[in-house]
């Protein structure tokens, strides 16, 4: 079966992207990983094929620098740690399974010391990873799919599932989930975590494909949801309480905004809402930072390939941060923990700021290991 579908990606590429319906934002009970079973057998690919570089020096951090890297301190000892355990088995249908940055421990580790077992336990993960997505949300594609792609990227597929995997990433972004509409829908449509997620996702995928066009559109989406409405502005907003101006909703709002007194000029409303209608003390939420997580892997996969992403509206990425850092210190509760502890590191990196971080981090939902990564 999972066979039968790689091979029927090659019609996908004329299917169009379905609307998505806002709402359904909670979290189900996730579904229990798949019974271990032998990945598929690598699709064939054409006679002399040879994979197209991807877009710039590596999606994420390129050979070249993880070579740099200390191969001690808690951070290389976490990250080793973990690649040296089984990572279980893949399922991009369960939004809250860990697999996939546990893979991507695997990638670094081998990227680091060129140890063929890590690449070989990458190949074979990436390759049982296909067809994984069926029958989950694009929240959960969205989440899962990013650090397969660093993984391969990292350790450089045989031509075979090379071409296997193309034909999956493709497909991936534009097949009709359960819920949520398409990878690319949901990018375009949601202005929430379901969207950073699935945008993170979706540059990773035009960047290792080596898509221009799609990467362009990407980076027009993600201007547009950090303010700049001239850009891309078909978005879907729920309530607009927390927005700055209620007739132009954003994704963040805009730099100096006030409301009853109250600067909200880093707000994440569409996240912010989540919690409750606009009020201060705000409710409790932890939206927003889960928001981020897909929000700062795509302006930092977009900036290697040559957008000024960190720096848009106003850097609209470190107001966001800001926004939180000042609300943790006025009411706690609000700074960075558990799987966002990564986001920090990065943040830090992007920006050469100081906000506080923890070492070794937790790794997140879509991808981590920041703390050795990004930590210079």
């Amino acid at each position: 079966m999972r066979m039968h579908r790689v091979v029927l990606v090659l019609a996908v590429i004329l299917c169009g992207c379905e609307l998505n319906v806002v709402g359904g934002e909670g979290s189900p009970a996730a579904p229990p990983d798949a019974s271990p079973s032998p990945p598929p057998p690598p699709v064939q690919p054409p006679p002399g094929y040879t994979p197209p570089p991807p877009l710039g020096n590596g999606i994420w951090i390129s050979k070249e620098e993880i070579a740099l890297l200390p191969m001690q301190g808690k951070a290389w000892q976490r990250l080793k740690s973990q690649a040296d355990q089984p990572a279980g088995t893949p399922q991009v249908s369960n939004q809250d399974q860990d697999n996939n940055v546990l893979v991507l421990a695997k990638a670094l580790v081998y990227a680091r010391t060129q140890e063929e077992k890590y690449r070989t336990e990458v190949r074979a993960q990436c390759m049982a990873a296909i067809d994984t997505e069926i029958g989950g949300r694009t929240l959960a594609l969205g989440r899962e799919l990013l650090a397969y792609v660093i993984a391969a990227d990292l350790v450089g597929l045989e031509p075979a599932e090379d071409y296997a995997f193309r034909l999956w990433l493709r497909r991936c972004l534009t097949e009709s989930l359960v819920e949520g509409g398409s990878l690319v829908s949901t990018h375009e449509n949601r202005p929430n975590n379901w969207g950073t997620h699935a945008g993170a996702s979706r540059a990773a995928v035009a960047v290792f494909l080596a898509d221009k066009d799609e990467l362009d559109r990407c980076a027009r989406v993600f201007q547009g949801w950090l303010g700049d409405r001239s850009t891309y502005a078909g978005f879907n907003y729920g309530d607009l309480s927390w927005q700055a101006d209620a007739a132009h909703p954003v994704g963040i709002n805009p730099a100096g905004a006030t409301k009853a007194g109250e600067s909200i000029g880093g707000v994440l409303p569409d996240d912010m809402r989540r919690g409750c209608a606009f009020q201060f003390p705000p409710c409790p939420t932890d939206y927003c930072w889960e928001a981020l997580q897909g929000a700062t892997v795509m302006a930092e996969i977009l900036h290697r390939a040559g957008y000024d992403a960190w720096n848009w509206q106003d850097k609209a990425l470190l107001r966001a941060v800001h926004f939180l850092y000042d609300l943790n210190a006025r009411y706690g509760g609000w700074w960075a923990s558990g799987d966002d502890e990564w986001n920090v590191w990065l943040v830090n990196h992007a920006y050469g700021t100081d906000f506080p971080t923890v070492n070794p981090a937790r790794y997140g939902k879509n991808i981590g290991w920041t703390d050795w990564t990004h930590s210079g």
